[in-house]
């Protein structure tokens, strides 16, 4: 093929087009973007709250060991990504270890306004991605962030507006939840597995513009499709609201089940 499938072109596809790596159906106007693709002046809130033992256990696949009763909900407001254009995400994450192979956060949910978001972190990452609605917004002297699902606000959260400067290291002190870690199943159309891997990545080139944190609250509503609420508040610590830049890259597989 004389033309690049991405760029536009429309020339007849070929095996090979359909082989080289990062191919994307509808092939003349691709759901998936390639790597790398850039996040900018994204704004987020990040909520923490300390659940049961019990109930981070119950949620990591093995061989994953958890390695707190931490969780961190991130709530998104991507204001100007490549090819996805502006969307609201947020990721659950947990505590975990993968002995003497790999360290940081396992992803047991996401929800996401972007279509193309969800198809990517699902196929791609193996993320257990669903559509939903984030919205992060102010209100006066108050950072607002919430996770809605079938018409119900299934996540709640807020943080005082500005009112102490701080850094990522805070966040870090519970776990890397830069290292995201995730369990991708896929299969064959007649149902013979064809990939159960546990994932990898890491964001590249972060930026991080501000960052500010002080104490938040967190309130989980059930919903049987959304389930956060299985992972129950015990104690809610300190939360960030932080705005950065950063860029999405390949990962690594660090185990096969299938292997």
């Amino acid at each position: 093929m004389s033309k690049d499938l991405r760029n536009g072109g429309l020339d007849r596809l070929s095996v090979d087009d359909i082989l080289k790596p990062g191919f994307s159906t509808p092939w003349d106007a691709p759901m998936v973007p390639p790597y790398p693709f850039t996040f900018r002046n994204v704004d987020v809130l990040t909520l923490v709250w300390r659940t049961t033992e019990a109930a981070v256990a119950r949620l990591l696949p093995p061989p994953l060991e958890p390695t707190s009763d931490i969780v961190m909900a991130h709530i998104y407001k991507m204001n100007d990504t490549e090819w996805l254009g502006p969307y609201g995400e947020s990721n659950v994450s947990l505590g975990c270890r993968l002995p003497g192979v790999a360290e940081g956060s396992y992803s047991p949910y996401l929800f996401l306004s972007s279509d193309a978001g969800v198809v990517h972190g699902r196929e791609l990452h193996g993320q257990p991605k669903k559509y939903g609605e984030p919205k992060l917004e102010l209100r006066g002297d108050l950072v607002v962030g919430t996770v809605a699902r079938n018409g119900i606000d299934v996540l709640t959260g807020t943080l005082p507006y500005k009112q102490r400067t701080d850094t990522l290291a805070s966040l870090n002190k519970h776990f890397d939840f830069a290292e995201n870690i995730n369990l991708k199943v896929i299969d064959h159309i007649d149902q013979r597995p064809a990939i159960r891997q546990l994932t990898a990545r890491r964001l590249a080139n972060v930026v991080v513009h501000e960052c500010w944190g002080g104490p938040c609250t967190v309130e989980l509503r059930p919903n049987a499709q959304a389930p956060i609420h299985r992972l129950p508040v015990v104690d809610m610590l300190d939360g960030l609201h932080w705005k950065a830049d950063f860029t999405l890259v390949p990962g690594r597989i660090v185990h096969d089940y299938l292997a």
